[in-house]
């Protein structure tokens, strides 16, 4: 594995270099020898210790980001959310059968925990009238949701709002 690493409003020390490169080197396991890792440690203004790693594998990109007070607790929660990921996509991979990319052919083939698979517990269909985005947010906040799906009135597109980790709102749409 390749790890890129920079900072954001922060010197990247020896210490943070190498407490970095020896936390990811762990996910070596998972990855073939050419597999890019892009690693960001950032302070925000709240001074949280943030870190967020993008890893692009074969039409997807596994990504992880978190904070806390201690880089070096953020570090360790952002190996264990990666790690999380892989599992959850290695069953993925073997039940769709696609191309392992950038994953060594062991984890590809190595058994699954019933705990892994992704299983879909509830399903709901609801009816969608057009909405401004704008209204699905107040709609959302209604719900106490975290998201909210409605048709867009000023498209005719199914979009999503959500609350961001900031406080303030996205909206997802559709690239045709």
């Amino acid at each position: 594995m390749r790890i890129t690493i920079s900072g954001k409003n922060l010197d990247i020390t020896e210490g943070l270099r190498s407490a970095v490169e020896e936390k990811l080197s762990r996910l070596e396991k998972y990855f073939t020898p050419d597999t890019i890792v892009n690693v960001t440690l950032s302070v925000t203004k709240k001074r949280c210790q943030k870190m967020e790693v993008t890893i692009p594998v074969k039409g997807h990109i596994i990504r992880a980001e978190q904070e806390s007070n201690d880089m070096y607790v953020t570090i360790d929660l952002v190996e264990e959310v990666i790690e999380s990921q892989l599992k959850k996509y290695r069953q993925k991979l073997v039940s769709q059968q696609q191309a392992s990319g950038n994953f060594k052919q062991e984890f590809i083939d190595s058994e699954a925990s019933e705990e892994e698979e992704i299983q879909i517990i509830r399903s709901k269909k609801f009816g969608m009238k057009p909405m401004f985005p704008e209204d699905a947010c107040i709609q959302m906040e209604l719900l106490g949701h975290a998201f909210y799906v409605f048709r867009n009135a000023e498209t005719g597109e199914v979009n999503v709002v959500y609350k961001r980790r900031d406080g303030n709102y996205g909206l997802i749409e559709a690239d045709n």
